[in-house]
Formats: structure tokens, C-alpha cells, sequence
């Protein structure tokens, strides 16, 4: 069987996170979305679907994946798989003689298919409409990532669920140095070369710890589960990290709660940041901070790309989300419900704008269009500082967001 996530046409109202990402490589706790489909959906092939301008971005992310071919299940990639009628109906397409499919609402699960007709994944949005031809089983209660604050909706059950759902709980293969305290050692899992340091506590007693290979607990620091810091994650001396997921070479300071740092990024200094959510590649300058919480204790509103207008999320705790390689300067601001867009460049006194376009330069006392040849320029200093290089896929996915908005 091939399995092959698609992008329907909802992904919009992810933006800035899924300017650059197809939108099943979002981060929704351990894993990505397309991690957790793939677990529930053990496949001997994987293909992709996603719209043409992250084609090539998405081929570099999963190099693995190759064309649709053979009997095929085609799942929504917004979908956060969990155990329940709905997952109980995709699986029981597989094998089927005919085209079936799966839905909610208006929206399209999963679609089963033994002899894919060529151009089914054509066109970038994926949707109700190529299942047409399919009988369709109807489902409630599936968890569809849809706006930005679903990406961090129940992020300590996320977490506690994908790290039992990995295994390994239990499994020391790092280092615990002395005076350091583990706490129900039990539910975390140290991988290979992970060290805590001397006094540290990490406490797994109400929800499990991941540290994985390669990463560091520093001196003095504080990890409250349910925590997945991923291979080479760093969480920096007399840090405060609770309820949250951070994933490869990411660094953490200062008190971070509620919050995904999908990878790659920075927040090692002190500063709050709470019920955020951080792309790649991101820098947070020293005692940053974001308010998650507005003084009224009212709801708070978000930027949503597709509507071009702040909307309601039902939430009342809600900080900053930040596109890829993005920044900001010593003592920054963020006010309550902040988004950011791509590459932008913030810095001096008062809070930023809310809604802060991609490629922007600036803050509170007003915006330019920041350069593309300039960012792509800092881009490549700062991927050099972990190995990294950017690639022609990627700087040509930049260019185009930079030729969009400026």
C-alpha cells in the first residue's frame, strides 16, 4: 500500500507556518502530523501530495517519498490521528475492491483508491471533490488542525500521547550527572549522548519527559512534563520549560510554558513565552517576552490570513506565532495574540503590531519591506551556525513568499 497525505484546501489559515511546509510537517506536540498518520497507517510506500509551490520543498523535507503507484490511501494532513470511530472507519477502506472514502462535514478524511487514476493529485487542493465518485462513510469527532490555535490546543495531552505512543519511556541510554533528580524515572526517556546536568530536575510524575539523543537538561534547570525536546535540543541553565515540545537543535531559556518550537530555532535567553508557537530557524533576543493573556481575561483574537482580519479563537491564553526565520531584538514585546509572518525583522521599544506581514523590517514605530537578497543573505549566516545550507528549493520558495508581500 501507498500512503499519501494530501493538502486540502483549508491550509491557508495556517499561514505563516504553512508558507513553507507542506501542512502535515507541522509540529502538534512529539511529532508532525504526518508522523502520527504514518503511525496509524503502516504503509510499504509513502507519496506525497501538497500544493506545486512546496513540491520541491517537500520533496527535499522527505526524501524517502515517491510517486502514487499501486493501491493507494490518500489521508487529509490537517488530521491528528487518534484512536476513535473515525480512525476505525479509514482503516477499514484499506483493502477494499472499490473506491471508498471517509468524511466530516464537508471535509474529506481519507480516500481509499486500489488503482489511482493519473492526475488525481494534480491540482493543489485535494478535497470532497475527488472522492465524487466514492461512497463515503460519515464521522464526527475528528480532530482537524484548521486555524493556528489548534496547533497548540491540549499540547501536554499531545505530548503524553505521542511519547507513550513511541516508546522508549523508561530507556537511559544518556547521562543523569550527579546531583541532578530525575523524578519517576519511569516515564522518561534519555537517548543516546542526552546528559542532565548538575542540578537539574526533571519531573515526570505528572506527565512523561523526552530528551533525546544528543540534548542537554543544563545546570539548575526545571523540566515539568509532559516535555519532548528532541535530538540536540538544548535547555540552557536555570531554564523553566513545562507542558511543552521543542524539536531538533532547538534552545530553550528562561520560562517557557505551553509552547512548540518546531526546530531549529532559538528562545535561549530568559524572557517568557507562553502558548506560542515558534517555525524554524527563529531567534528570540535576550528577556523577550509574550503576553498570552489579555488584562481583561477576555478572549483573544488571532490574524487569520484567509479571512485578512483578526477572529476569534475561544481561547483565553494565546501569545505568539512565528514564521520561519524570523527575529527579534533584546526586550522585545509581544503583545497578546501576536502573529508573524516570514523573515521578519523586529526590534525597538513598545509592542510590535499584532499582525506583522511577512518580510517586514521594524516595529511599533513602523514597518519597511525588508530585502529578500538581505534576509536570504542572514539566512545562510545563521544555517551555517548549525551545519546547515540553504537550499535552491527553499530559497526559491522564500523568494517567492518575499515577491507576494513586498
Amino acid at each position: 500500500m501507498t500512503l499519501c497525505p494530501f493538502e486540502d484546501g483549508r491550509v491557508g489559515h495556517l499561514s505563516p507556518l504553512a508558507l513553507t511546509r507542506a501542512v502535515y510537517d507541522l509540529r502538534v506536540g512529539a511529532r508532525t502530523l504526518l508522523e502520527g498518520i504514518a503511525a496509524a497507517f503502516p504503509a510499504d510506500r509513502l507519496a506525497l501530495h501538497t500544493r506545486a509551490a512546496l513540491a520541491d520543498v517537500a520533496a527535499e523535507e522527505h526524501p524517502e517519498a515517491g510517486e502514487v503507484t499501486g493501491p493507494t490511501l490518500f489521508v487529509n494532513g490537517r488530521w491528528l490521528v487518534r484512536p476513535g470511530d473515525a480512525l476505525d472507519a479509514v482503516r477499514g477502506l484499506v483493502g477494499t475492491r472499490d473506491a471508498r472514502a471517509v468524511a466530516q462535514g464537508d471535509t474529506l478524511l481519507a480516500l481509499w483508491h486500489p488503482d489511482p487514476p493519473e492526475g488525481l493529485t494534480a491540482a493543489d487542493a485535494f478535497g470532497r471533490g475527488k472522492a465524487d465518485e466514492a461512497p463515503a462513510e460519515h464521522v464526527e469527532g475528528a480532530s482537524l488542525i484548521t486555524h493556528l490555535w489548534d496547533l497548540i490546543d491540549d499540547l501536554g495531552e499531545r505530548i503524553a500521547f505521542d511519547l507513550r505512543a513511541m516508546g522508549g519511556l523508561g530507556a537511559h541510554a544518556g547521562t543523569v550527572e550527579d546531583g541532578a533528580h530525575v523524578v519517576s524515572p519511569e516515564s522518561v526517556h534519555l537517548g543516546e549522548g542526552a546528559v542532565v546536568r548538575t542540578g537539574a530536575v526533571v519531573r515526570a510524575d505528572h506527565g512523561p519527559v523526552w530528551v533525546g539523543a544528543g540534548a542537554e537538561v543544563g545546570e539548575n534547570a526545571v523540566v515539568k512534563g509532559p516535555v519532548y525536546l528532541g535530538p540536540k535540543a538544548v535547555v540552557h541553565p536555570a531554564a523553566r520549560v513545562e507542558e511543552s515540545a521543542a524539536g531538533y537543535w532547538s534552545k530553550l531559556g528562561g520560562e517557557v510554558h505551553g509552547s512548540v518550537i518546531h526546530s531549529l530555532s532559538s528562545k535561549g535567553h530568559d524572557g517568557y513565552l507562553g502558548d506560542s508557537y515558534l517555525g524554524r530557524w527563529c531567534n528570540l533576543g535576550a528577556d523577550t517576552n509574550t503576553s498570552n493573556l489579555k488584562n481583561d481575561y477576555g478572549e483573544v483574537t488571532l490574524w487569520d490570513a484567509v479571512a485578512e482580519d483578526f477572529v476569534g479563537t475561544g481561547r483565553q491564553f494565546a501569545g505568539l506565532f512565528m514564521g520561519d526565520h524570523s527575529k527579534c531584538s533584546i526586550n522585545t514585546m509581544f503583545n497578546t495574540g501576536t502573529v508573524v509572518g516570514v523573515f521578519c525583522n523586529l526590534f525597538g521599544t513598545g509592542f510590535p503590531p499584532r499582525h506583522v506581514p511577512s518580510f517586514s523590517w521594524g516595529g511599533a514605530e513602523g514597518l519597511a519591506p525588508y530585502r529578500a537578497e538581505k534576509a536570504l543573505r542572514v539566512a545562510e549566516a545563521v544555517m551555517a551556525r548549525r551545519d546547515r545550507a540553504l537550499s535552491d528549493a527553499e530559497r526559491a520558495r522564500l523568494e517567492a513568499i518575499s515577491a507576494v508581500v513586498t
